[in-house]
């Protein structure tokens, strides 16, 4: 293997690596690779290029990109990212802050943090939020985790199957790897079922029950009853939210829940081809040790001026490994400073707006596309925020194709035969009047 141009190592260098390892020369390395899979011959790397050129050429791929107006939800959501976020994200000082091991040189991130667990904790009622995590499934997969933690001799945890189907994708997946048992709630009339919850909960095996505050349809379940028959029960009700739409719905705390968890990519985070999200996860005080990653606390120094401090970090850099909760290091901090300036610009009364735009929009949207006549309701008269399913008279995939040819991405079609849409205060009347037209004359 010849030695490559564009690395520093001399072939001095190399033969002294090769020698303190034990091996005779490079390809070695790769001896239990098969020879069919191993790169024969030079890469073909293309001519150097002008600054210019290569703008140029990731210009042309970029415009490759289609740029269509979003109507669709399930989890990711278009909604608006005020211009001053990005530009404070991009500052050295937060875009290159790292994992803040020594507290007395990471001040700045420790507080930023302790903020985001304070907004986070306010949103959905909760009393201990963690420095956020990877995303909303993820952080469902470490609630179910938590739960059997909890409950120690209990091993199934229950799923809505209101609940996203890539949420619960990734909860089984954890539970595969982790022993856990699964067990499913069905929807019946676009809400989790209390009746079968309290069936699945009589055989006394349940650590945990994961629900949704807005499910996959779009409809704002109704709790009521559901904290009482999990805790009579001796377990735990964890909640999947929307983090934006807490501003205006019931908190998983006024339910009484025990574990709040979703993902705050609807807090301003652009939609980005599936990235990055940052999960988050609160929590009831009396919960707070068996919760994976960090919590950042405020004290004050010993000349009495406020500081922060990492005060729980039950993780496998700080105790041994196997009493460690989870690796969730410093994940997406860096999203989590995001959605802290989010919350700090919009507050209270920003968000309210937003959801009530998204809403007003929606409900209109719903009431076009029934007078359209291709259409049927399929959960009348149940109660949705920005987002709702609907019946098509005919076959969803040339609806799709038409709507995105004249720009659109909307109707994704689901396992049952609906279609979804969803509508935040980005969308303006203009653009829902004309995908109805495309609909139409269709």
């Amino acid at each position: 293997m010849a030695r490559l141009p564009y690395l520093p190592h001399t072939d001095s260098d190399i033969r002294a690596m090769l020698d303190r390892i034990g091996v005779q020369k490079l390809e070695d390395l790769y001896s239990d690779v098969p020879s069919e899979f191993l790169k024969k011959g030079a890469y073909a790397l293309p001519d150097a290029l002008s600054e210019q050129e290569i703008r140029d050429y990731f210009a042309s791929l970029e415009a490759m990109n289609a740029r269509l107006k979003v109507f669709v939800g399930a989890g990711a959501y278009d909604h608006y990212t005020p211009a001053v976020i990005p530009y404070l994200c991009s500052r050295s000082e937060f875009l290159t802050a790292y994992t803040p091991y020594q507290c007395e040189i990471s001040q700045g991130t420790l507080r930023y943090i302790f903020e985001y667990q304070s907004m986070i904790c306010e949103l959905t009622g909760m009393d201990v939020s963690n420095a956020s995590m990877y995303d909303g499934p993820t952080a469902a997969a470490e609630a179910m985790k938590m739960a059997v933690a909890c409950t120690r001799k209990k091993n199934r945890v229950l799923l809505s199957k209101g609940l996203l189907p890539h949420v619960i994708q990734v909860v089984e997946t954890y539970a595969r790897f982790n022993g856990v048992e699964i067990a499913y709630v069905p929807v019946t009339d676009g809400q989790t079922c209390i009746n079968c919850l309290k069936a699945e909960l009589d055989k006394d095996d349940v650590a945990g029950v994961i629900v949704p505050s807005v499910n996959r349809y779009g409809i704002i379940e109704d709790h009521s009853g559901f904290a009482e028959a999990v805790h009579d029960r001796k377990g735990i009700l964890i909640e999947y939210c929307d983090p934006s739409a807490l501003a205006v719905v019931k908190t998983p705390g006024e339910w009484d829940a025990d574990i709040a968890v979703g993902d705050g990519q609807s807090l301003g985070l652009p939609l980005c081809y599936g990235g990055p999200y940052v999960g988050f996860m609160a929590v009831k005080k009396e919960h707070m040790r068996k919760m994976p990653g960090r919590i950042v606390g405020q004290t004050v120094d010993k000349e009495g001026r406020r500081a922060f401090v990492l005060t729980l970090q039950a993780r496998e850099q700080h105790i041994k490994r196997e009493k460690a909760t989870s690796n969730i290091c410093s994940n997406e901090s860096l999203m989590a400073l995001w959605v802290t300036i989010y919350l700090s610009l919009m507050g209270p009364e920003g968000l309210r707006e937003v959801n009530r735009l998204s809403s007003d929009g929606a409900h209109y949207l719903y009431g076009e596309l029934l007078k359209t006549g291709q259409f049927e309701e399929v959960f009348p008269g149940k109660p949705f925020l920005k987002e709702f399913v609907l019946k098509p008279k005919h076959f969803p995939g040339q609806m799709q194709k038409r709507l995105e040819e004249a720009g659109f991405f909307a109707a994704l079609d689901t396992e049952e035969g609906y279609v979804s849409f969803c509508v935040t205060e980005k969308r303006t009347k203009a653009e829902i009047d004309r995908l109805v037209q495309v609909i139409k004359e269709g």
